[in-house]
């Protein structure tokens, strides 16, 4: 299963049900009719399994009333019951490697249709939801959900169904041997289940628990071994490990709670077991005592019995492992099928950008709705507008570019591109006509061929190698072992800061949208390389709408606009000279910047 795209050509959500149960039968609807052969299959294949003693019954039955050892096997009383034998084994053996290749096609479909509609999911959530969560344990619970999902499926076909074939084929034949037998071992097997199902759905919580510890210590790791240099250089090796140690004790001790839970079930399970094989015992010799079964009959019973109470046994034991799976789906399902907070109207369009104006109309806006950062603010930035951001850390800057980019939606007002609201066009189609240069740009542990062509994915070689130059980054990719075909590592790390950055602009630069964000887009290069690059993004800049955050004022001075933000006003607008002119707060941070006194903390935020 594809995850479907929309008319637009947007990728469209999965509506995934938000209970464990539902879940899990929303995608055995989408193999359900080889599921159902599957079951078919296994109930086939259990049936003759449990029929096997019953022909077995019938061959000792049949010695015991003298047949000669020097007859032959196909003759006689002997044939039917040695006939059964051997078909009854021959249907399990090829009905049940049926039912297993059916499940060799069907599982690994199953579990890659789960981890595509949860992925699809997933990354429709809003920024603030990806920010608040650990990256690895997102990953894992969609990795638990999948495992999850096939294991509770394969538990009803391979576990539940031939267990419950079993025990009424063997039941009924008891039964039919002895009415009063068989009764027993159905009201014996009725409430060791029942209390079994109950005990096991008791053990659930304790399950959950243990699924979030594991989730949480899996991100915890993940966390930890995303920033181990910055463990090593600050010698927090000791510190880590201590925290990991505690995230460890917390999974511990959910572990600990849910296997004495589980050994409380297995408690009870194995003395109800040992109870019934020495009723049963003494119960099968007082029939044969009395005449009412013979050996056959006795042998059978027997059989049958000892069969039933293993199998009931390991009914209630899968109801442990079924209620953990259960668990497993519940936690991810609980923590990722949550309501999107940005999400697109059922008739929105998509967005096409012929000029680039932004507008800002009576926007108010807070990422805590009672602590705003905006209060009906009113901006408009004119088409091919060149417009430099500038102001003291928290005074708004990046709040303006999220909400562009609409990685947040505002509590009031409209912001509209060329008329158009943003929030009545896909967010697909927002984000294709936008370019963003992050100060701290994530790159894919991949080739750079591919890293710079996620801008562009139809570019070829040369628009790729053209997008490089123009960044100035050819030069050091043609010193790398593998060229443009070297991988980068996890987020770039093989690479240098100023190499990273200057992946992202090749990015952009094969992008070539008609918006253009640059958020502190040289802050990692050299002095040097900053002023060669410069000219470049001076030539993408041309003909497109820009807002450039800049921690050097030297960078955004050539701009036609620029905006001053204090505590989220705009205090100052206008071009560099006239700013200088007004002898305000641009000018005084251009003047401390000038003089290379700025204070570090004023340095870091403007």
């Amino acid at each position: 299963m594809s995850i479907p795209l929309s008319p637009t050509g947007d990728v469209s959500v999965p509506k995934l049900p938000t209970q464990p149960f539902a879940f899990i039968l929303y995608f055995v609807r989408r193999n359900l009719r080889w599921l159902l052969l599957t079951m078919l299959l296994e109930a086939i294949s259990a049936g003759a399994g449990i029929a096997t003693p019953y022909a077995l019954g019938g061959i000792v039955g049949a010695l015991s009333h003298g047949v000669s050892n020097v007859a032959p096997f196909f003759s006689g009383p002997l044939l039917g019951p040695l006939r059964l034998f051997i078909i009854l084994n021959v249907i399990d053996l090829v009905v049940g490697r049926a039912a297993a290749l059916c499940r060799v096609f069907i599982a690994p479909v199953q579990r890659t249709i789960v981890s595509e509609a949860l992925y699809g999911y997933l990354q429709h959530h809003s920024h603030r939801f990806i920010s608040n969560n650990f990256a690895g344990a997102l990953a894992h619970r969609i990795s638990e959900a999948a495992m999850g999902v096939n294991m509770a499926v394969w538990a009803i076909v391979f576990d539940f169904l031939p267990i419950a074939v079993t025990l009424l084929v063997a039941i009924a034949l008891l039964a039919h041997t002895n009415l009063l037998f068989g009764a027993l071992l159905f009201a014996w097997a009725c409430v060791f289940v029942g209390v079994s199902f109950l005990l096991a759905r008791a053990a659930q919580p304790y399950s959950a628990l243990h699924a979030q510890a594991r989730s949480d210590t899996t991100g915890a790791i993940v966390d930890a071994i995303g920033n181990l240099l910055s463990v090593r250089l600050f010698a927090r090796l000791s510190f880590e490990q201590k925290r990991i140690g505690r995230f460890l004790l917390q999974e511990r001790a959910t572990s600990r709670a849910y296997f004495l839970c589980n050994e409380r079930t297995a408690g009870f399970q194995f003395t109800a077991s040992a109870a019934l094989k020495i009723g049963t015992v003494c119960f099968a010799l007082m029939l044969w005592r009395s005449g009412r079964i013979d050996v056959g009959g006795f042998v059978m019973s027997m059989g049958l019995s000892i069969l039933v109470i293993n199998e009931a046994r390991n009914l209630s034991r899968r109801f442990l492992e079924f209620f953990e799976y259960i668990g497993n789906i519940a936690h991810s399902v609980h923590t990722i099928v949550l309501p999107h907070e940005v999400v697109d109207e059922p008739d929105a369009s998509s967005l096409v950008v012929s000029r680039g104006e932004i507008r800002f109309q009576d926007v108010s806006f807070g990422y805590v709705p009672e602590r705003l950062v905006f209060r009906h603010l009113d901006l408009t930035i004119q088409p091919g507008q060149r417009v430099g951001l500038v102001g003291f850390s928290g005074s708004g800057k990046s709040t303006l570019i999220n909400l562009v980019l609409r990685l947040y939606e505002p509590q009031s007002g409209s912001i509209t591109i060329d008329g158009a609201d943003i929030c009545a066009v896909t967010q697909n189609s927002l984000h294709s006509q936008i370019s963003l240069i992050p100060q701290d740009p994530g790159l894919f542990h991949r080739t750079l061929n591919e890293n710079i062509g996620y801008g562009r994915l139809d570019a070829d070689e040369t628009q790729i190698e053209d997008a490089a130059r123009q960044a100035y980054a050819h030069d050091f990719i043609a010193t790398m072992p593998n060229r443009y075909s070297s991988m980068v590592g996890e987020r770039g790390v093989k690479l240098s800061g100023g190499q990273r950055q200057r992946i992202a602009i090749a990015r952009v630069i094969a992008k070539n949208a008609p918006i253009l964000i640059m958020d502190e887009a040289t802050s990692s290069l050299d002095s040097v390389t900053e002023k060669a690059i410069q000219d470049s993004l001076d030539t993408l800049m041309d003909g497109k709408t820009v807002l450039v955050v800049a921690h050097r004022l030297s960078t955004i001075a050539h701009l036609d606009r620029i905006l001053v933000f204090d505590n989220g006003r705009i205090v100052e607008d206008g071009p560099h000279r006239e700013l200088l002119a007004r002898n305000g707060v641009y000018a005084r941070l251009w003047s401390r910047q000038s003089d290379g006194m700025i204070p570090e903390h004023d340095e870091a935020a403007a």
